[in-house]
């Protein structure tokens, strides 16, 4: 149904007005994957310190067409030295009909990572295994939520600066 649903012909019985979300495709937009200090990295036996940074970001960039892009940038340590540094930028496009303007930012900012991020978590954990080391399974995240909260504080630092 979802490639019914962007096609843009009409819907048989009057179904063209009612709201409709689609992902239309996902894909890996940038991939890098270092390992400076091979091969003597792979003689240190202990478990590496790893920082996981995300970073969404949603634009339109067609009519009814909106991308949107999780990058996460994972920095691994061990003892002082990088083990590996892996950047990911993994977007997925998405079609909207009939949805108001006000809805489409929540969707993209919320939802749309939800969406796309367990394909994205593969892409990573794959390429710190191709890479010699175990791979990195990120835990499950609910952007939803985190999207709330960020609009939250938003809004506390907006009425703060009108005080």
């Amino acid at each position: 149904m979802a490639d019914q649903d962007f096609n843009m012909q009409p819907l048989p019985n009057g179904a063209d007005t009612a709201p409709a979300v689609g992902l239309i495709s996902q894909y890996i937009k940038d991939l890098s994957f270092e390992n400076p200090n091979a091969p003597a990295i792979y003689q240190n036996q202990n478990a590496p310190t790893v920082d996981v940074q995300f970073n969404i970001g949603g634009a339109q960039v067609g009519d009814e067409v909106h991308e949107v892009v999780l990058k996460i940038e994972v920095r691994a340590e061990n003892e002082g030295q990088v083990a590996f540094i892996v950047d990911l930028s993994y977007a997925g496009l998405f079609g909207f009909r009939n949805v108001p303007a006000d809805q489409i930012q929540p969707y993209l900012l919320g939802e749309g990572p939800r969406l796309i991020f367990p394909f994205a978590r593969r892409v990573l954990a794959d390429a710190v295994r191709d890479g010699g080391f175990p791979p990195l399974l990120l835990e499950p995240i609910d952007f939803n939520t985190l999207y709330l909260q960020s609009q939250e504080s938003q809004g506390q630092q907006g009425v703060a600066g009108q005080a």
